[in-house]
């Protein structure tokens, strides 16, 4: 049996006739870049994160550089993130001038570990701590981090908070007074990915910025058109960070569906659950749901054995799955230069070498879940005869 770690042709056949006619629209209109569109995919957005404003740009990536900037982080400024993540957390702190500091994540949820951002808040000079400007936490995997100490951290120090909600549009997070909020509308900035392989992914690259704050949301509207406004004058330096009016048509057919395909998830995420509890295999250890609504981008396991040797079988029986982040990025050859080393973020280091995704898009049969845990089971059960 083939299970594929995503498969987006079974998704799109479903929506087909109308990704067509919205492509056509645009094709018609001959708008290809920002127009109505885009605007109408940032209200959309804003609506469904919970938020005033949303900033189509041109990618994840993008979303993260240009809250950056919006933030006035440069050169000689410092941003505090974690090791394990996508390379774009950090590299666009890199592209700023900003030098990226690096707290642990949590051994639960993959995400910062709040006291270890304040142990290291607190080990800062007075001098340090005004070239500190911003924390950028991540949901990673579709659960949001633990954000209330981290946002009253935020404000004890003064520092900006850019939410990295790429794998996290409609995650949850439940504050002690009960209140809800969305991955996006808790910091100063939400940035989210829009590639193909997102739960809400475009037909190419594109991205989007949330904020509540209106003046953030002007300086990103000029950034994004390189700091033009009107256009041809320009009071500060921008890019072009535009997304494409086509992408925004695909996006806002595709936001119909996604509490739909967001279910599909949860409901494979279960069934994992009952078939590996039921098989009682205790040398996989799986994620954990801790806050209020978990989207599961990713179903990432633990194998703290022969995660590698694991991988391979799977391969060979036609099954998918992938290794979400080999290398942490304190260790990454072009961050040499930060001085950190090994086992400096040890858990960002174990969950690196034991870290194994599994299939968990919302058109997977049962079938196929039976079959990859069944594979699993096998490859244990034959290295213990």
């Amino acid at each position: 049996m083939k299970v594929p770690l995503l498969d987006l042709q079974k998704q799109y056949a479903t929506i087909k006739t109308e990704i067509l006619e919205v492509t056509e629209e645009v094709f018609e209109s001959q708008r290809f870049i920002m127009g109505p569109k885009v605007e109408e995919l940032e209200k959309q957005i804003a609506d469904y994160c919970g938020c005033r404003f949303a900033v189509g740009v041109s990618s994840g990536t993008d979303a993260l550089l240009i809250s950056l900037m919006a933030a006035g982080v440069g050169f000689g400024d410092r941003v505090i993130t974690t090791p394990y993540t996508f390379f774009a957390t950090v590299g666009t702190i890199a592209r700023t001038g900003a030098r990226p500091l690096f707290v642990d994540i949590r051994d639960d949820t993959f995400n910062m570990d709040p006291q270890a951002l304040e142990k290291l808040l607190l080990s800062f000079s007075v001098e340090e701590r005004e070239i500190v400007k911003a924390i950028i936490p991540v949901h990673l995997y579709g659960q949001c981090a633990d954000m209330k100490p981290i946002m009253e951290l935020a404000r004890q120090f003064g520092l900006t908070v850019i939410e990295d909600a790429a794998q996290a549009i409609g995650s949850e997070y439940q504050f002690e007074d009960g209140v809800i909020k969305r991955a996006g509308a808790m910091g100063e900035c939400g940035c989210f990915s829009f590639f193909p392989s997102k739960n809400l992914g475009a037909f190419g690259d594109g991205g989007m910025v949330t904020t509540n704050d209106a003046e953030i949301q002007e300086r990103l509207v000029k950034l994004r058109n390189h700091g033009a406004s009107p256009k041809y004058y320009h009071a500060m330096v921008g890019g072009n960070f535009r997304l494409d009016a086509l992408q925004a048509a695909v996006l806002i057919v595709k936001l119909r569906y996604l509490d739909q395909w967001t279910r599909g998830r949860q409901e494979n995420a279960a069934l994992y659950r009952t078939l590996f509890e039921a098989a009682g295999l205790e040398e996989v250890r799986l994620p954990e749901e801790k806050e209020w609504r978990h989207i599961y981008n990713q179903f990432v396991i633990r194998v703290p054995e022969n995660r590698d040797g694991l991988k391979a079988f799977l391969g060979e029986r036609g099954i998918g799955c992938e290794i979400y982040y080999p290398v942490p990025l304190h260790m990454q050859s072009c961050f040499k230069g930060l001085g950190y080393e090994k086992n400096d973020f040890p858990v960002s280091e174990r969950t690196a070498e034991t870290s194994l995704a599994l299939p968990i898009f919302p058109e997977l049969t049962s079938e196929q879940i039976h079959y990859v845990v069944d594979m699993i089971g096998q490859f244990f059960s034959s290295k213990k005869t």
